[in-house]
Order: structure tokens, then C-alpha cells, then sequence
């Protein structure tokens, strides 16, 4: 809402009204180093769709003074961002265009698909020939089965025998799979929605294991590491077609492999897409109950009206038990999915701060800042839903004997309760 209205007014007043607003950003562009990161977050946001309403014009010169920083600083990281966001409203050639080449230390990567099968220097990696294989099989029209036929020559290097199913979680299979399906249909978004459509019932058994959703994640980021707004839209369409669970994005989110992401937009993004597609399933479920309930009570007052003894409640009741487990099911996963995001925070904070200690470094380094406000954040956007779970995570993570700095935030929270 904010975005529009200042875009109508700056188009409404073009003799005042930028210059205000362009002095105005360049001030908040100052305050960058001690903004808190949820504010960082939504000034990315509305600047990057601000300037794609006004030709990208900005003076980049300007904002020279981040280039003399690391880049895991705050302002630095907010350009590098702010140009990830205009590229996702324009394209890449548009920005390096329009972006000071001084600044090439910033550009978004070339949103390029990464095939690692796709040319001869490849062919001593492991899964070489049935990666060529499989890529002939999809080009020529083939169906899930081919693909499992395919996918049972492959041998597990996790056991000496792999099963004839060829269902067990084999990291190999899985790489030849995803990784020539996603490159094939790397043309655009709706070629790899569908192809994922179309290969459902692959991914499906692949995914049977928790290793296995946590590798199909590994795989599409290591083909999509330079397009994170792919990366994001695949991990979303595999939440909602059931490939992978909530809790697998959240393991993967905090897994060694995307550390180098950590501290990026999108991966934040995701996860808090994740959080609310779980807490949205939860409601879903809750208002199905409900209106069985209803069902039945109002069943039964016309049965007192009537005196319509003969009417039965049994498939109603029946339906109403079955939903009621449903509802608790996918509460305990929903509480399972913020123990582990609340775990993980825990254990690469704690795993910093041992770092820290030992080595006698200051704590307070920008990866800290970030991590610590990221942990705030997921507090206070999912309030509502993490009050419900607040004993347990007080029994079970945020206890007395963990660092002060961790149980801080926690503490704050709980005060804000009181």
C-alpha cells in the first residue's frame, strides 16, 4: 500500500515529491548498520519495486562507500539484495546495464541453470552415463515408470546391495534424476512446475525417507544456486505437492550446505513461506472440524424439534473423530516444525559463541546480528502460533543452562506475554 501511494505521488508531484523520498532513502540507506533486519527486509522490498516503476534510475555513485566493505556488512548485503529484487522485476542484462560496472562485486550471479552432466569433462563423475540416460529418456517422452526402470540400474553407494524397488534413499539416484529433469525443463518457471507435475509419482519415492527430501532440496539448490528466486518457487511447489515436509526445508535451511546463503533474503523468505503454509494447513483443519460440529448440532436440535428419533449421527460422528485426528496430527507437526527451527537457531549461535570465546573474538560480528534478529523474527511475525507451544520450548531448548545470549531473546519474548 505504501509502495503504491508513493509511486502515485511522486507521479502526482514530480517537481517535489522525489527528492523528498530520494532523501529520505538515502538517510535510511545511512542508518543501515544498526537497522534492525526486519527493517532492512521491508526496505529492500519497497525500494527494489520502487525504482522498477521509475526506468531503475538511481544514483548508484552515491552508495560507492559500501564497495570498501566486506560484503557480509549490512550495506553492502542491502544493495546486493536490492539488485537481486530488481532483476527478479526486469532481467539480468537490464541490471548490469544499469548498474556502475564499480559495482560488479554486487551483481546477482547470471541466473543460470548448473548441469553437472552437462559436458564430456563430466563423464568420470559417478551417475555420468545414466544421467545421459535419463536426459534421452525424459527428451523422448518418457513416463514414470521408464524413469523408475532407469533409476533401478543405478547402484547405491550407501550398501553393498541396493533393493530391487529402488526406493531406499540412494543420494545418486536422486542427483541423475533431479538434476536432468530440472535442467531440461530449466526454460522457465511453468516448464519446471510441470515437469515436477509430471514426474509426481518419482519424486514421491524418492522422497520416502527423511534423507531423501533433505537431498532432492540439496540437489535443485546445487542446479538453481544462481537463480534464488528459482530455488524459492521449487522449494514452495514441493512443499505444496507433499515432495518434501516443512521440517525438511527448515533442516535444510540450517544445514551446512547453504551456509554460504545464510544470511540472504531468500532464504528467509522461504522460510517463513514454509512457517505459514504449515500454519495455514493446521487452520484449514481446525475449520473443517468446526463446521462438522455444527453439522451435528444443528442435526440434533431439529432432531428435538422433530422428535426424529430415527436419524443416525454415526457417519457424521465418525467424520468428526476422523478430523479430530487430523487437527492433532498436524498440530504435532507444526510444533515439530518450530522445534526445529528454535534447535537449529540454538546450535549455530551456540557453535558461534564457542568460536568467539575461544579464539577471543568480539561476539558481536555481522553474521551474529543477523542471526540473532532473524531468531527474533520468527518470534514475533509467528507470535500467535508460537504461544501455544511456549512450555515446551521453555522445557526443552530455552532452558536455564543455555548461553545468555540465546535465552535473552527468549526471555524478552515471554516478557512481552506478560
Amino acid at each position: 500500500m505504501y509502495t503504491t501511494l508513493l509511486i502515485e505521488l511522486c507521479k502526482l508531484q514530480p517537481g517535489s515529491l522525489p527528492q523528498v523520498l530520494a532523501q529520505a532513502t538515502e538517510m535510511l540507506y545511512t542508518r543501515l548498520d544498526t537497522m534492525n533486519v526486519t527493517c532492512i527486509d521491508r526496505f529492500i522490498n519497497w525500494f527494489s519495486h520502487h525504482l522498477s516503476n521509475f526506468q531503475f534510475r538511481w544514483n548508484w555513485e552515491d552508495w560507492a562507500d559500501c564497495l570498501s566493505q566486506d560484503l557480509d556488512r549490512p550495506k553492502p548485503q542491502f544493495v546486493r539484495e536490492v539488485l537481486e529484487k530488481c532483476m527478479r522485476l526486469s532481467y539480468y542484462q537490464r541490471i548490469l546495464d544499469i548498474v556502475p560496472s564499480s559495482f560488479s562485486a554486487l551483481y546477482p550471479t547470471e541466473p543460470k541453470c548448473v548441469f553437472k552432466y552437462g559436458d564430456e569433462s563430466s563423464s568420470s563423475l559417478p551417475g555420468y552415463a545414466h544421467a545421459i540416460n535419463m536426459t534421452n529418456s525424459i527428451k523422448n517422452k518418457a513416463i514414470s515408470e521408464d524413469i523408475f526402470n532407469l533409476l533401478k540400474d543405478i547402484q547405491n553407494s550407501n550398501q553393498d546391495d541396493d533393493d530391487d524397488e529402488g526406493v531406499s534413499f540412494n543420494p545418486l539416484k536422486i542427483e541423475v534424476f533431479v538434476q536432468s529433469l530440472l535442467n531440461l525443463a530449466s526454460k522457465s518457471f511453468s516448464h519446471s512446475f510441470s515437469a515436477l507435475a509430471k514426474f509426481h509419482e518419482v519424486f514421491k519415492a524418492l522422497s520416502d525417507s527423511e534423507e531423501g527430501k533433505l537431498h532432492i532440496l540439496r540437489v535443485t539448490y546445487d542446479v538453481w544456486k544462481n537463480h534464488p528466486q528459482m530455488v524459492a518457487v521449487l522449494v514452495d511447489k514441493m512443499i505444496r505437492t507433499q515432495v518434501v515436509d516443512c521440517a525438511a526445508v527448515a533442516n535444510w535451511i540450517f544445514s551446512p550446505e547453504l551456509s554460504h546463503d545464510f544470511t540472504r533474503l531468500y532464504i528467509w523468505e522461504t522460510l517463513h513461506s514454509t512457517i505459514r503454509k504449515m500454519n495455514k494447513h493446521v487452520q484449514r483443519i481446525q475449520k473443517e472440524l468446526e463446521d462438522a460440529k455444527q453439522r451435528l448440532a444443528k442435526q440434533h436440535k431439529r432432531r428435538d424439534n422433530d422428535d426424529d428419533s430415527g436419524r443416525e449421527d454415526g457417519p457424521l460422528e465418525e467424520q468428526i473423530e476422523r478430523l479430530q485426528e487430523k487437527v492433532e496430527s498436524a498440530q504435532s507437526e507444526q510444533k515439530n516444525l518450530f522445534l526445529v527451527i528454535f534447535q537449529r537457531f540454538i546450535m549455530i549461535l551456540t557453535e558461534h559463541l564457542v568460536r568467539c570465546e575461544t579464539g577471543g573474538i568480539d561476539v558481536v560480528t555481522p553474521w551474529y546480528k543477523n542471526c540473532i534478529e532473524r531468531l527474533q523474527q520468527i518470534f514475533l511475525l509467528h507470535h500467535q502460533i508460537i504461544q501455544q507451544y511456549m512450555l515446551t520450548l521453555e522445557n526443552l531448548l530455552f532452558t536455564g543452562e543455555l548461553d545468555h545470549h540465546i535465552l535473552t531473546v527468549f526471555q524478552q519474548f515471554c516478557a512481552l506475554q506478560a
